[in-house]
Protein backbone atom coordinates (compact mmCIF):
# COMPACT_ATOMS: atom_id res chain seq x y z
CA UNK A 1 0.00 0.00 0.00
CA UNK A 2 1.59 3.22 -1.16
CA UNK A 3 0.99 6.29 1.00
CA UNK A 4 1.62 9.94 0.32
CA UNK A 5 2.25 12.37 3.15
CA UNK A 6 0.34 15.62 2.68
CA UNK A 7 1.61 17.26 5.84
CA UNK A 8 3.91 16.39 8.70
CA UNK A 9 5.01 18.57 11.60
CA UNK A 10 6.65 17.90 14.91
CA UNK A 11 7.51 20.16 17.84
CA UNK A 12 7.89 19.53 21.57
CA UNK A 13 4.15 20.18 22.07
CA UNK A 14 2.54 18.58 18.98
CA UNK A 15 3.03 16.04 16.22
CA UNK A 16 0.78 16.19 13.14
CA UNK A 17 0.59 13.66 10.32
CA UNK A 18 -1.76 13.59 7.29
CA UNK A 19 -1.55 10.85 4.65
CA UNK A 20 -3.59 9.61 1.73
CA UNK A 21 -3.68 6.10 0.30
CA UNK A 22 -5.90 3.44 -1.20
CA UNK A 23 -6.89 0.59 1.12
CA UNK A 24 -7.49 -3.06 0.27
CA UNK A 25 -11.13 -2.26 -0.62
CA UNK A 26 -10.05 0.26 -3.28
CA UNK A 27 -11.28 3.17 -1.14
CA UNK A 28 -9.33 6.40 -0.91
CA UNK A 29 -8.39 7.14 2.70
CA UNK A 30 -7.33 10.56 3.99
CA UNK A 31 -5.86 9.78 7.39
CA UNK A 32 -4.91 12.46 9.91
CA UNK A 33 -3.47 12.20 13.40
CA UNK A 34 -2.48 14.91 15.89
CA UNK A 35 -0.91 14.17 19.26
CA UNK A 36 0.67 16.18 22.07
CA UNK A 37 0.14 18.81 24.76
CA UNK A 38 -1.30 21.35 22.31
CA UNK A 39 -3.97 18.84 21.30
CA UNK A 40 -4.74 18.14 24.96
CA UNK A 41 -5.10 21.86 25.68
CA UNK A 42 -7.45 22.36 22.69
CA UNK A 43 -9.42 19.11 22.69
CA UNK A 44 -9.18 17.77 26.23
CA UNK A 45 -7.30 14.63 25.17
CA UNK A 46 -3.75 14.22 23.94
CA UNK A 47 -4.60 12.66 20.59
CA UNK A 48 -7.03 13.44 17.79
CA UNK A 49 -7.72 11.21 14.79
CA UNK A 50 -9.66 12.25 11.70
CA UNK A 51 -10.21 10.73 8.30
CA UNK A 52 -12.24 10.65 5.12
CA UNK A 53 -13.17 7.46 3.30
CA UNK A 54 -14.13 7.84 -0.36
CA UNK A 55 -15.47 5.03 -2.53
CA UNK A 56 -13.71 4.54 -5.87
CA UNK A 57 -16.72 5.71 -7.94
CA UNK A 58 -16.42 9.06 -6.15
CA UNK A 59 -12.62 9.04 -6.51
CA UNK A 60 -13.16 8.99 -10.27
CA UNK A 61 -14.92 12.35 -9.95
CA UNK A 62 -12.02 13.74 -7.93
CA UNK A 63 -9.53 12.48 -10.53
CA UNK A 64 -11.48 14.12 -13.36
CA UNK A 65 -11.69 17.44 -11.49
CA UNK A 66 -7.94 17.38 -10.78
CA UNK A 67 -6.95 16.19 -14.25
CA UNK A 68 -5.58 12.81 -13.13
CA UNK A 69 -5.83 9.50 -14.99
CA UNK A 70 -8.62 7.50 -13.29
CA UNK A 71 -6.75 4.27 -14.06
CA UNK A 72 -3.57 5.35 -12.28
CA UNK A 73 -3.95 5.41 -8.49
CA UNK A 74 -0.56 6.97 -7.90
CA UNK A 75 -1.40 9.78 -10.36
CA UNK A 76 -4.59 10.41 -8.37
CA UNK A 77 -2.67 10.53 -5.08
CA UNK A 78 -0.08 12.88 -6.57
CA UNK A 79 -2.79 15.18 -7.97
CA UNK A 80 -4.41 15.36 -4.53
CA UNK A 81 -1.01 16.08 -2.96
CA UNK A 82 -0.41 18.90 -5.45
CA UNK A 83 -3.70 20.62 -4.61
CA UNK A 84 -4.15 19.75 -0.92
CA UNK A 85 -1.11 19.94 1.30
CA UNK A 86 -0.07 21.85 4.36
CA UNK A 87 -1.63 22.16 7.80
CA UNK A 88 -5.09 22.90 6.37
CA UNK A 89 -5.10 20.00 3.87
CA UNK A 90 -7.90 18.15 5.66
CA UNK A 91 -10.32 21.09 5.72
CA UNK A 92 -9.40 22.20 2.18
CA UNK A 93 -9.97 18.70 0.82
CA UNK A 94 -13.29 18.43 2.69
CA UNK A 95 -14.45 21.80 1.32
CA UNK A 96 -13.43 20.71 -2.19
CA UNK A 97 -15.48 17.53 -1.89
CA UNK A 98 -18.53 19.40 -0.53
CA UNK A 99 -18.32 22.02 -3.28
CA UNK A 100 -18.14 19.32 -5.97
CA UNK A 101 -20.79 17.01 -4.49
CA UNK A 102 -18.34 14.20 -3.79
CA UNK A 103 -19.87 11.61 -1.45
CA UNK A 104 -17.59 10.61 1.43
CA UNK A 105 -17.62 9.34 4.98
CA UNK A 106 -15.99 11.40 7.70
CA UNK A 107 -14.81 10.18 11.09
CA UNK A 108 -13.18 11.93 14.02
CA UNK A 109 -11.99 10.51 17.30
CA UNK A 110 -10.90 12.51 20.32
Amino acid sequence: MEKITLYEFESPSIKISMEIYFNENNQLIFDGYDIGETVKDLMGDSDYEYYYTIEFEEVKKIAALLGADINDKMAILLAIEKHFNGNDAYSKFGNFMKKNNIIYEQFTWI
